[in-house]
C-alpha cells in the first residue's frame, strides 16, 4: 500500500504562532531577531567559520539546518547528513544565506552561524515549530514508535529544519501540523500505512495558511522530502524516507513532479 492515510485519518489542527512575526521583513529586522535569539545559552555553538571541505559533527549540525534548501527547483535530490561540507551543502547553505538576507557565498561565518541559531528555540525545538505539535495524539508522546523515544525526537528535529525552510519559502505563512509522530497504536488507529514514515518521527501532515495543497507540493518538491502525498487532498504529506534505513528507502512522489 503507498498510502501513508486513510480518509478517516487525524485531523487535530494547532495553528502555529510562535516565534517572531517579523522573520519575513527586511534584513535589518531579521537581523536584530536574530542577535537576540542567538544569545541564549541554547544556542549552538559554532566553534570556526564552516565552508566546502571542512568535516565534523558541527557540518552535521549544519547540514540538519539547511536541509530544506535541498534545491532551487523541484528536484528529487537532498542535503546529505554526513558531516562532510561538499558542493551540495555548499549550494544550501548559499540557498539559505540568500533566503535571509545574507552574501550567498557558501561560507558559514558568524553572520550566517547567527541566523541559524536565531531559528532554534530554547527547548531544542525551532522558532516556528514546538515539540507538542508532533507528539502522537494518543498521548503517547514521543514513545510506542517503530524507533526508540531519543531517536524519534531528534528525527523530529531535523523534520522542524525542513519545515523552517517550506515556511519560509511559503512567505512566513503559518504552518498547521495535522499529524505529526504516531504511535503504532495510535497509526493503525487511524488507518496509517504499516511502515508509516510517522511512527518514526520523519514525516508530517500540513497545510500551509492561505496556499492550495498543490501551491504546498510545489513547495516541498525543494526542500529535500523523498515522500510526498497527493496534493489532491486538504493536507500535505512530507517525509525524509529515503535518508533513513526505515525500510522505505526509495523516493515516492505521488504526483510525480507538479
Amino acid at each position: 500500500m503507498n498510502t501513508e492515510h486513510s480518509t478517516g485519518r487525524d485531523v487535530s489542527r494547532r495553528t502555529l504562532l510562535r516565534g517572531a512575526a517579523g522573520l519575513a521583513g527586511a534584513l535589518g529586522a531579521a537581523a536584530a531577531l536574530n542577535i537576540g535569539l542567538a544569545g541564549r545559552a541554547s544556542a549552538y555553538g559554532w566553534s570556526r567559520t564552516l565552508q566546502q571541505g571542512a568535516s565534523g559533527s558541527d557540518v552535521t549540525e549544519l547540514q540538519i539546518r539547511v536541509a530544506g534548501w535541498a534545491a532551487a527547483g523541484a528536484q528529487q535530490t537532498y542535503v546529505a547528513v554526513d558531516g562532510s561540507f561538499g558542493p551540495g551543502t555548499a549550494a544550501a547553505v548559499k540557498r539559505f544565506q540568500s533566503a535571509y538576507g545574507l552574501a550567498s557565498d557558501g561560507v558559514v561565518g558568524p553572520q550566517t552561524q547567527q541566523t541559524l541559531n536565531g531559528l532554534e528555540a530554547s527547548d531544542g525545538s525551532t522558532s516556528h515549530f514546538g515539540w507538542n505539535e508532533f507528539t502522537s495524539h494518543d498521548g503517547a508522546g514521543f514513545t510506542g514508535g517503530k524507533v526508540g523515544s531519543a531517536q524519534v525526537k531528534e528525527n523530529v528535529r531535523r523534520l522542524m529544519y525542513k519545515l523552517e525552510a517550506l515556511r519560509r519559502k511559503a512567505g512566513d505563512r503559518p504552518i498547521t501540523i495535522n499529524s505529526g509522530f504516531r504511535s503504532i497504536s495510535y497509526n493503525a488507529q487511524v488507518g496509517g500505512a504499516s511502515n508509516s514514515m510517522h511512527a518514526y518521527g520523519v514525516a508530517a501532515d500540513l497545510a500551509v495558511s492561505g496556499l492550495s495543497t498543490l501551491s504546498v507540493y510545489r513547495i516541498a518538491e525543494t526542500c529535500g522530502f523523498s515522500g510526498l502525498e497527493t496534493y489532491t487532498v486538504s493536507w500535505q504529506h512530507v517525509d525524509s524516507r529515503i535518508e533513513y534505513p526505515y525500510g522505505s528507502q526509495f523516493w515516492w512522489w505521488e504526483d510525480g513532479v507538479a
